[in-house]
C-alpha cells in the first residue's frame, strides 16, 4: 500500500504547489506562448490516454493479486493473452505517430528564426549574456540597458542572441521559446506580446556562482510609453561607444542592477560575436 500512498503524496503535492505558484508557461501573453501552450496541453491529454489506465491498473494488481488475496485463481501456466497484447501495444502505437505528427507540425510552425508577420514594423534587440547579467542593445535608436528590456504590444521583436562566455539560456516564459546564447554564434528568436503588463526573464542554463541573478523585467506596454522609455535612456550621460567600455562591463559582477547606456556602438554585438576570432 505504500506505493497508493506515494502517488497520493505526489499529487496533494502538485495541487498545493500549484495554488502558491503560477505555472507561467500555461499562462502566456504572447502568440507564439499561446500556440506553445496548445501544443503542451494537447500533447498532455494523448499521454494520460496511456498513464491514466496505467496508473489505476498498477492499482487495480496490487489489491487484487496482493498475497494475502486468497480468492484469486493461481494460474502458473497462464502464458499470453492476444487481446491483452494488442492494448498493450496498438494503443501506445498510435499515440506516439500522432505525437510525432504534432511535434513535427509544431517544430515548422514555431521555428524561433521564421518572422511574424503583422502591420506594425517590428524591433530589433541584440542580447548579450554576460557574467552575470544581460546586455539589451537596441541597434535602431543605439541605445543599451542592462537587465531591463522595453516592448511595444503588438509588435513583433526580432531577437539577436550571443553569449560573452558560456553557453546561456534566454528564456521569456509567458512569451514563450527558450533558445540558448552560445559564444562565438548568434541565435535568431522572433516574439510578439499581446497583452500590456510586466513579465519575468531568466537564464535557464546554470552558468556559474552568480547564475541565480541572471534575471530581468520585461515591459511591455504602448507606443507613447516605450518612446518615453528610450527617449529617457537617450538623455543618460553613460556611453558604450568603444570596446574597452563594453570590456569593463563585461567583466563578471552578480545580482546586478538596472542600467542604461546612450550612444551605443552597434558593432559591439557583432565584436562580441567573432571576439574569439579578433583576440588571436
Amino acid at each position: 500500500m505504500n506505493i497508493i500512498k506515494n502517488i497520493s503524496l505526489l499529487f496533494f503535492t502538485v495541487i498545493l504547489f500549484g495554488c502558491n505558484h503560477k505555472l507561467v508557461v500555461l499562462n502566456p501573453t504572447g502568440q507564439i506562448g499561446a500556440q506553445e501552450k496548445l501544443v503542451i496541453i494537447t500533447a498532455i491529454k494523448f499521454m494520460l490516454i496511456i498513464i491514466i489506465p496505467v496508473i489505476i491498473m498498477t492499482l487495480v494488481f496490487i489489491t487484487k493479486y496482493r498475497s494475502s488475496n486468497t480468492k484469486v485463481l493461481y494460474k502458473p501456466e497462464w502464458c499470453k493473452s492476444k487481446i491483452l497484447e494488442l492494448f498493450i501495444w496498438i494503443i501506445p502505437i498510435i499515440i506516439v505517430l500522432m505525437l510525432s505528427n504534432i511535434t513535427i507540425d509544431s517544430s515548422e510552425k514555431l521555428d524561433p528564426c521564421k518572422p511574424i508577420l503583422t502591420s506594425n514594423t517590428p524591433i530589433k534587440i541584440n542580447v548579450i549574456s554576460l557574467n552575470w547579467k544581460w546586455l539589451f542593445i537596441y541597434p535602431d535608436f543605439k541605445i543599451a540597458a542592462v537587465n531591463e528590456m522595453y516592448i511595444p504590444i503588438n509588435t513583433p521583436i526580432i531577437f539577436n542572441i550571443t553569449s560573452d562566455s558560456v553557453m546561456n539560456s534566454f528564456f521569456i516564459p509567458q512569451l514563450g521559446s527558450q533558445i540558448y546564447a552560445m559564444s562565438n554564434m548568434c541565435s535568431k528568436l522572433n516574439l510578439i506580446a499581446n497583452k500590456i503588463g510586466i513579465y519575468k526573464g531568466i537564464s535557464s542554463n546554470f552558468s556559474g556562482s552568480g547564475f541565480s541573478g541572471m534575471k530581468f523585467n520585461v515591459f511591455v506596454v504602448d507606443n507613447n510609453k516605450f518612446n518615453l522609455w528610450i527617449n529617457k535612456i537617450k538623455s543618460c550621460k553613460i556611453k558604450l561607444t568603444n570596446f574597452l567600455d563594453y570590456k569593463k562591463l563585461s567583466l563578471p559582477s552578480k545580482f546586478n542592477s538596472v542600467k542604461y547606456f546612450s550612444n551605443v556602438n552597434n558593432k559591439i554585438f557583432c565584436y562580441v560575436i567573432n571576439k574569439s576570432h579578433l583576440d588571436k
